[in-house]
Formats: C-alpha cells, structure tokens, sequence
C-alpha cells in the first residue's frame, strides 16, 4: 500500500533557476512549450515557454526536431551555458529531446511575436492561444502582483479574509442594473457587490475583505465596462472618519508597486510600463473638482450630481498638472447618486462621506463611510420609497448594534488597464463578459 505524503518533490528545474547560475556547466532537463524555433543550417534555435518566462535551447544537427513544432510539449536536456545573447543571459545546448505532447494544427496567430496587431475581437475570439503570447502573459502577471498585494498588505492591516454568495435574494447597490435569474422557483439576482454581506461581516472580524467577482446588468459597449468584473473589496470598523479608507488604500497602492517593481520587473519591461508616484494622492471635494476642472479646460458642468467620463479625464488632467500625481480622491458626492447605505454629510446631507479614486481619468474605486444607525438607515430607506421589511436580514445588524464602519471597492481590471496602458478594460480580463460576449 502507496501512501501519499506531500514529501515527494519533482525534479523539476524552473526558469529562475537556471537564470540564476547555480546549474552553469551542469547536464540538466528542462520541459516546456516550443514557444518559437528559428533552423539555421545545422543547427537549430529552440525557445522554449515556461510558466515564468523563456530560455533558449540550441540543437545540433543529430537531434531529430521533426516533431518540435511550435506549441509542442518538450522535455530538453543539455548543458547550461552562459551567453549574453541568449534570453536572461544563459542557454541550454541540448544533447535530447523527448516529445511530450504535439498539437493537431498549427497555432492560429504568430504566438512568438512581440505584437500580435489583432483587432480587439479577433483577439477575444482567439482568447485561449493568444494568453500564450509573452506580453498578454505579463498583463495577467502584474494583475496577480495587485491581488497579491492586495491579501498581503491587508493581511499586515489585520484583516480577514472572507468569500461571499454570489446568489442573493435583493440587489446591493437598487437599479436596473442586475441580473436575474430562477432560483428553485424563487427570484434571485447575481450579486452587484458583497456589500451587505462584508458590513455583516465587520460586526464579526470588524476588518474584511474579498476579491471576487461581482455582476452588473449594464448595456454598455464601452471601453470601461464589463458585465463581470473582479471587485478587490474591504470594510473596516470603528473608523473615526472615511478619510481612514483613503488613507488604507493608499497605503496597499504603496505597497502594491514596491511588490511589482521587486518581483514583476521583468513583466513591467516586456509592457512598458511606468508605475506611478503614490507617496502622495491629491484630494479634492465633489463640486470643487467639477468646478475647477471646468474652469481649467473650458467645459461647462453638465451634470451637477455626476462625474461624466469626460470630466474624470479633466480632473486626472489637472491633479497630474497640479501636484504630479497620476492618481486623484474625489470626496463628498451627491447623496442622490449614491446608494442607500452611504452616509450623509450631516452639516450637508445633500453630500455624503463618500469617496472615488480616479487613476489617469478614469475612477477605479468607490467607497466611503457606512450608515451604522438602525433607525437612519430605515428612514434613508424610506425616503426614497425602498421597502425595508425587504431587508429584513441585511437591517438586523444595524438593530443588533454596528460601529461605525466603511469600506472601498476596487475594480481589479480597470486598475490593471490603465496602469498597463490598455486602451478597452476588456484587455484586462481573462475571459471578459460584455453585452454580446459569452465565449471562450
């Protein structure tokens, strides 16, 4: 009898070993995907595509490469050796090769090039091959490098992690804007946001958070929208004020670029990427900022409760003239524009103590202070004819005792687009989801 004990290593080197130069000289075996190959005369140029980058494999002419085609699954042993054209410095001359897999045709887009020039649709279309491409790799390696300082600072913060229903029985955030669906016979929605459930949540842990994916019915065809996002969401107790949120996010989009400028260099190359200044983020108020954007760039305030995009771009535009800061907060909205939740200003209650982070003009975060009172949350909900007897699990925190809390959420996919300088936030999804969109 076999048991299984979680001591067994493979032997199995990876890219930063072999970079590393601890295996110089030395016979090793190294598997991968024939990324690209290049026959010049005698001998042969393997690269090969690994989970972390490439390495170059060189092949004399006795080794028989008639199934190393591209996309093939390799497995090459040969001797490291350094070589300063080579991809990362060092090469492997290989003296074998052992086919793993081989594909059924041909890759259906040049994989191995720098640029693959496709057409945003074509390129969705074509989804499963074209992530295989070196710079569409790097955009999903900086996109784990947020969330991954995202858990990690939070976790320093002395936040708990939490996972949420995405079945819900009333959306979080009222409108139109959500999705239905038969549930046993009964009407549910796909969750807006997990924002009753992380409120709930802090009379439990008092500090959460979740990344997840949150659904919003929206007909938009836009360059900023998704029908499925991921939302980097947390919610905080015991707050003195909602500037504390600001304050925290700023800290984790510190924290955040430290992490990609130390493990993600590579891929921030490979992009072009500049990370931004955020020793420092700009604050302005609601009104001033419309105001002061309109006046700087000559276009008239439209909608006195909203941003348009228009405006976030001018605002972007003035902060990064101002204070060179590529990032800008937004406080005070309208209360009519915010959800029912949201506390009011109580020396204006037309405004709310409420914020949105705006990045190179576009926002990328919403947040703010919560109500925590039973009796003003009940009446907020009256007054815009909602019913509460429908939010009757959701209210009994509020009767049982809250402190006062607040919270942010982040869209992870259009922080990854502007900060890769994506031009459609489609670009930064996996496998997006819009209006017309269902596949790969």
């Amino acid at each position: 009898m076999e048991f299984a004990a979680g001591t067994r290593k493979a032997q199995r080197l990876e890219l930063a070993d072999i970079m590393g130069g601890a295996y110089e000289n030395q016979t090793v075996s190294v598997h991968g995907a024939v990324h690209a190959r290049r026959d010049m005369g005698g001998v042969a140029f393997l690269t090969l595509r690994k989970r972390d980058g490439v390495v170059q494999c060189v092949c004399c002419g006795e080794l028989d490469l008639s199934q190393a085609v591209e996309e093939a699954a390799v497995a090459v042993t040969g001797t490291v050796r350094r070589d300063a054209r080579a991809p990362g410095g060092f090469e492997l001359a290989a003296t074998a090769l052992k086919i793993l897999s081989r594909p059924a045709a041909p890759p259906p887009v040049p994989v191995s090039k720098r640029r693959l020039d496709l057409g945003l649709d074509a390129e969705l279309a074509l989804r499963p091959v074209v992530l295989r491409n070196l710079r569409m790799r790097s955009i999903f390696k900086i996109q784990e490098g947020i969330c991954k300082a995202f858990r990690n600072y939070l976790h320093q913060c002395g936040f708990t992690e939490i996972h949420t229903p995405k079945i819900v029985r009333a959306g979080a955030e009222g409108g139109s804007n959500i999705f239905r669906l038969d549930y046993f016979g009964k009407k549910a929605f796909l969750a807006q946001s997990p924002q009753f459930y992380k409120q709930t949540m802090v009379g439990v842990y008092e500090r959460v958070f979740e990344a997840a994916p949150v659904f919003r019915a929206e007909k938009h065809a836009t360059p900023r929208h998704l029908n499925e996002y991921t939302s980097l969401d947390l919610e905080m107790g015991y707050i003195d004020s909602f500037t504390e949120l600001m304050d925290l996010e700023t800290g984790f989009l510190q924290a955040a670029m430290d992490l990609l400028r130390r493990e993600y260099a590579a891929d921030l190359e490979r992009l072009g990427v500049t990370l931004p200044d955020v020793a420092r983020i700009p604050v302005l108020r609601f009104d001033e900022a419309k105001r002061l954007a309109a006046v700087r760039y000559g276009r008239p305030i439209r909608d006195p409760w909203d941003l348009e995009p228009e405006e976030e771009v001018n605002i972007g535009r003035y902060a990064w003239e101002e204070w060179g800061s590529e990032f800008v907060f937004v406080t005070h909205y309208p209360s009519k524009k915010r959800p029912f939740y949201a506390m009011d200003d109580p020396e204006d209650p037309r405004y709310t103590f409420s914020f949105d982070l705006l990045f190179r003009g576009m926002e990328v975060t919403t947040g703010g202070q919560r109500v925590h009172d039973y009796q003003t949350q009940v009446d907020k909900m009256l007054a815009r004819g909602m019913h509460p007897e429908e939010f009757e699990s959701y209210l009994m925190i509020h009767k049982h005792g809250m402190p006062p809390h607040g919270g942010l959420g982040i869209g992870l996919e259009r922080l990854t687009m502007k900060l890769c300088g994506l031009e459609n936030v489609r670009s930064a999804a996996l496998f997006p989801r819009d209006l017309h969109r269902l596949e790969p």
